[in-house]
């Protein structure tokens, strides 16, 4: 039993969680790459992202791994963009602060997706039953360079209006 639920329906909800966070955070990506923040989306991204994050140290477990150094670098990255937004208003060196940020945690969502989708999915898993064959490092490799040119597309291009920064 997790927070009362049994595994399996913690689970459920802990994915339905997570996919939330991938959604809103690719539309609160949309907004960045066009300059338009959309509050909302950012809001339900960046709380869903940490609820995943935190949510993954609830499953039982008797080592630290790998998917626990991801959620508190994930978690380190949130707190980082919470105070970029929040606090620091994007002003100064909190707009690239909060880019890099946000879109790293979203990238950390994705690539535990893509890790997911290689275990789970009966095609994926039986082109990379490893994970450490091409098929698999060429999605993770293509996930990772997206959001390397997406943060730097979105350095370039996110430039909320004076009226956002002080809301």
């Amino acid at each position: 039993m997790v927070l009362g639920m049994d595994l399996t329906t913690f689970t459920l909800v802990h994915v339905v969680i997570s996919l939330v966070a991938i959604a809103a955070g690719l539309v609160a990506m949309v907004g960045l790459l066009i300059s338009r923040p959309l509050p909302g989306w950012t809001a339900v991204f960046l709380a869903t992202t940490i609820l995943t994050s935190a949510s993954g140290f609830l499953f039982p477990f008797f080592q630290l791994l790998p998917s626990h150094i991801v959620g508190i670098i994930s978690l380190v990255l949130l707190a980082v963009a919470v105070v970029a937004l929040y606090v620091g208003r994007l002003a100064g060196r909190w707009r690239p602060a909060y880019i890099v940020t946000a879109l790293l945690s979203l990238y950390l969502n994705v690539f535990v997706l893509v890790v997911q989708a290689f275990q789970k999915v009966t095609l994926l898993r039986d082109l990379a039953p490893n994970q450490n064959e091409p098929p698999f490092l060429a999605a993770q490799a293509v996930t990772l360079v997206f959001f390397v040119g997406t943060i730097v597309f979105a350095l370039r291009r996110f430039h909320p209006a004076p009226a956002y920064s002080r809301a």
